[in-house]
């Protein structure tokens, strides 16, 4: 006979999944990565649970392993890439429900992970920018404020893959004529090892460069601005006045707008502490919620989905202390 855990957290991103067994004290039973992300749209949605269940599985062998059979959770706590819509959680509930792995189980959007691994109770706002851009919004009361976060067509400007398009658009129409000069129109091909932007768009086109690989152009985007490029300098400010805009609407829609509330930053665009950008949140940050602070999340966002997990079941405070303290160790 095994022990039944608390809370089995699963944080899955867009390239990677770590689950966690956790006890109702805080202490983590058993815990797995696996290198695969949550992708239900490429896959399908059984599929994508199969990826999930592998890294379960790994879990569960390496409790077996060290004399620590777990025989399942109490609560499954899982914060899901791609799954944006509340329908998609319901909907994703049900199939993670279906495999057994607890008594009862909640699935939110991955973003919500980095909001509450950043917070000491669940009161705020995260805006994440990696391949692309969401904003999420929490009290302690269980009130939430979100987008769809879907791309254009639910109204999402930025992210990485968003700002390389962007660049990539400028640069070519700088080359040609039809836009302003600007220094992209070198240092986006010249990333490559290519001369013009024609032969770096000839290559995206003809399968020559994988366009899986544009999402490198969003540092020589940031490297350009800092070089004091007015188009690329553009781009950076139009990014911060996105992040600020999904952030003071979050902050709005929670009656947090005039209150001291946190902003948490996450995902790979704003971990990078571009100084540039950096300074712009701060600044139009401080002119729409002056009360509001804005800084980025260092925690793992599987650290969220746990707390997730542990506000739902009613552990200890305690048992969070203990948890911060594990990942920080």
């Amino acid at each position: 006979m095994g022990v039944t855990a608390s809370v089995l957290a699963i944080d899955a991103g867009n390239s990677k999944t770590d689950v966690a067994f956790v006890d109702r004290d805080g202490s983590i039973l058993a815990s797995a990565r696996g290198r695969h992300g949550f992708q239900p749209p490429k896959v399908g949605v059984e599929a994508a649970i199969d990826a999930l269940a592998a890294t379960v599985d790994e879990a569960l062998c390496l409790a077996r392993a060290q004399g620590r059979p777990i025989d399942g959770a109490e609560h499954v706590s899982a914060c899901l890439a791609n799954v944006d819509l509340p329908v998609e959680e319901r909907e994703l509930t049900a199939a993670l429900a279906a495999r057994g792995w607890g008594r009862t189980t909640d699935v939110r959007n991955d973003t919500f992970a980095i909001l509450r691994a950043g917070l000491d109770e669940p009161r705020g706002v995260a805006v994440v920018c990696g391949a692309g851009i969401n904003c999420v919004g929490m009290l302690p009361d269980g009130r939430t404020a979100r987008f769809p976060a879907i791309g254009k067509i639910s109204g999402d400007w930025g992210g990485g893959q968003g700002l390389a398009e962007e660049s990539l658009w400028h640069a070519a129409r700088a080359e040609d004529g039809r836009g302003e000069p600007t220094a992209l129109a070198r240092t986006l091909p010249g990333h490559f090892g290519l001369d013009s932007m024609y032969a770096l768009i000839e290559a995206l086109h003809r399968g020559g460069i994988p366009y899986a690989r544009t999402h490198e152009l969003t540092p020589v985007l940031f490297a350009t601005s800092a070089a004091g490029d007015a188009v690329a300098r553009s781009l950076v400010r139009r990014l911060a006045e996105e992040v600020v805009s999904m952030s003071t609407v979050a902050l709005s829609r929670l009656d947090l707008l005039d209150e001291e509330a946190p902003v948490l930053l996450g995902g790979s665009v704003l971990a990078a502490r571009h100084p540039e950008l950096d300074a712009q949140i701060t600044a139009l940050l401080a002119a729409k919620a002056p009360k509001a602070s804005a800084e980025v999340v260092t925690a793992p966002p599987v650290l969220g989905a746990i707390l997730l997990g542990l506000d739902h079941t009613g552990a200890p405070p305690e048992s969070r202390a203990r948890l911060r303290s594990h990942f920080t160790a």
